[in-house]
């Protein structure tokens, strides 16, 4: 990252997988209020943004909302890396976790989740916006795992095939549904 890139992790959590990016909370940066964007950036300043589990969060509707202001901000050729749990990851105990509405208490991470993804909705959101969208770790309508390349220099997705402990291996525990969203 050069020293005039604007980078920034959105919903960082406890993360800090993305050495010289700026880490934000959703108080810091709302997806949904412009008026957190128009305080710290101007329209087509950033480079890339990275949403790790932070679309299940939003409606569908919200997401494109949240999809059309980052499109403002970006620059030409900047992207979004977003993962989100994967609803077609073929396993029971883990859809009950990511389910709308999380799997029990409110203060469950979970408990606000309002959507459960898998690569044609996420896709087609950002598409709709104007992105063009790589696809990265996805499970299909069968269950079956895809992985293509991609590089952790371009932002971390601590959850995945790629850097998560728990995905070694064979079998995969906890993926994410990973894509990149460039603006043309």
């Amino acid at each position: 990252m050069t020293s005039n890139e604007i980078k920034i992790v959105i919903g960082a959590g406890e993360y800090v997988n993305n050495p010289g990016w700026i880490h934000t909370q959703e108080e810091d940066l709302n997806l949904l209020e412009e008026s957190t964007w128009e305080n710290k950036f101007h329209e087509s300043s950033v480079d890339a943004l990275l949403a790790e589990h932070v679309w299940e969060h939003l409606t569908y509707e919200e997401g494109l909302e949240a999809a059309k202001l980052c499109m403002k901000y970006l620059k030409p050729a900047g992207y979004i890396r977003c993962a989100v749990p994967d609803g077609y990851f073929p396993d029971e105990s883990y859809q009950r976790i990511v389910q709308v509405g999380g799997p029990g208490p409110k203060d469950h991470p979970a408990a606000s989740h309002k959507i459960v993804h898998n690569y044609h909705t996420l896709t087609r959101m950002f598409e709709t916006v104007g992105f063009e969208v790589t696809l990265y770790e996805y499970f299909d309508e069968e269950g079956t795992f895809h992985q293509n390349h991609w590089d952790g220099s371009d932002g971390v997705i601590f959850r995945s095939k790629k850097f998560d402990p728990r995905n070694q291996g064979e079998r995969l525990a906890f993926p994410s549904l990973i894509i990149d969203a460039v603006k043309l």
